[in-house]
């Protein structure tokens, strides 16, 4: 059954579409690093391993965000030879502070398959990239039209709302019959040409002009074939997300102790989230129960060491998908006992000036630069 396009378009409009949004693509898109080669150029069709790296980065983050990383990660790790080679520890650090640090470790994973089966190309075959790890159906999609120009379709936040506004569609694009929906759309919309330059340019739309709240319905290209503009429903569609329900968890940070040296843990591969990566040793507080006795409890739960709980380093407040984090970190005293693996895969101990070296997540990277301060002193009794 052919896709439906609204009744007010005529035979020529998706074309129009399409000459459009290439022709404001080409005037106003931004000049991101990943858009050029290693040599500053901006070529097309583009480097698909920096096309790549830099899609995988933009899941779930801004593009202000990626820009500082994507070019530290490229410096370091340049192709996928260096991706391959590198050590997972050298990977999350580069990722150290971007989040969802499983992309990292599906890219570092992806990159030696490629080694081990294609020589470390990037091969123009779907059948490939659909089976790397952590590759999806928008991963493979943008890859291989901006590298490759192959004809597929790309759906994120930005397309989703723009083309969602374009053909007046009313229900959610976001779940079950709309998410189908709009991936048909997207596929419909393609020109037989500069496939990949198109779908970067319904993204810059969404991102620029066709913005969640007051899109700028005054300067965008496509603004005679919107349907939403025609209903006066471009503030309406999409439906906003449902709220997510919140829930609020109290922890405790144990800043072990042993003379100069401080104690870290590493996470096991199969933890929840930061696997692999370190941190001091935490967990949730009972209700009601004290600070000083849950520093207690967790230290000999997690790592086996007796300790001797000191005065409060900080609090800090964090998300982590649907739960609001307050840590309560205090200082203590190594007491006694030995690590017991378990909760953790690794522990060792290091000096504060050491605490830059290995990837941790956000909420303990503050946790370690106020430790890492010449000037503080601790403070255990």
């Amino acid at each position: 059954m052919p896709f439906p396009l609204p009744e007010s378009w005529s035979g020529r409009t998706l074309a129009g579409v399409r000459t459009k949004l290439l022709n404001w693509f080409d005037k106003h898109q931004r000049d991101l690093p990943w858009r050029r080669d290693a040599n500053g150029k901006l070529t097309v069709p583009r480097d698909a391993y920096r096309v790549w790296v830099s899609e995988v980065m933009l899941q779930q983050t801004t593009v202000a965000a990626v820009v500082p990383y994507f070019e530290r990660f490229l410096t370091a790790l340049p192709d996928v030879p260096a991706l391959a080679a590198a050590d997972e520890q050298q990977v999350l650090k580069l990722w150290e502070g971007l989040g969802y640090y499983r992309r990292a470790q599906h890219l570092h994973a992806a990159a030696k398959v490629l080694m081990e089966n294609h020589t470390g190309a990037l091969p123009d075959d779907p059948d490939v990239w659909a089976a790397l790890p952590g590759v999806g159906r928008y991963i493979l999609g943008a890859v291989l039209s901006q590298a490759f120009d192959r004809p597929l379709p790309i759906v994120e936040a930005n397309s989703l709302r723009v083309l969602a506004r374009l053909f007046g569609y009313r229900g959610d694009p976001r779940e079950g019959e709309g998410k189908a929906w709009v991936w048909s759309a997207a596929e419909v919309v393609l020109p037989s040409k500069r496939v990949g330059d198109f779908n970067q340019s319904l993204m810059e739309l969404g991102a620029l002009v066709c913005t969640p709240a007051a899109p700028a319905c005054d300067t965008c290209p496509l603004s005679t074939s919107c349907e939403a503009l025609r209903l006066d429903l471009q503030e309406k569609i999409p439906p906003k997300k449902k709220p997510v329900a919140i829930t609020e968890v109290s922890e405790v940070g144990v800043v072990v102790r042993d003379g100069d040296k401080l104690l870290l843990c590493q996470r096991p591969a199969n933890a929840g989230r930061w696997q692999n990566m370190w941190e001091v040793p935490h967990a949730p507080r009972a209700e009601g129960e004290e600070v000083n006795a849950a520093a207690v409890r967790v230290a000999k739960e997690l790592t086996g060491f007796d300790i001797e709980p000191g005065a409060e380093v900080m609090v800090i407040k964090h998300r982590v998908t649907r739960y609001a984090i307050t840590l309560v970190c205090v200082e203590a005293a190594l007491v006694g006992g030995e690590f017991v693996p378990g909760a953790y895969a690794e522990a060792k101990w290091v000096t504060p000036a050491e605490l830059a070296n290995d990837p941790v997540s956000s909420p303990q990277r503050k946790l370690m630069t106020a430790l890492a301060n010449p000037n503080r002193q601790p403070r255990l009794f």
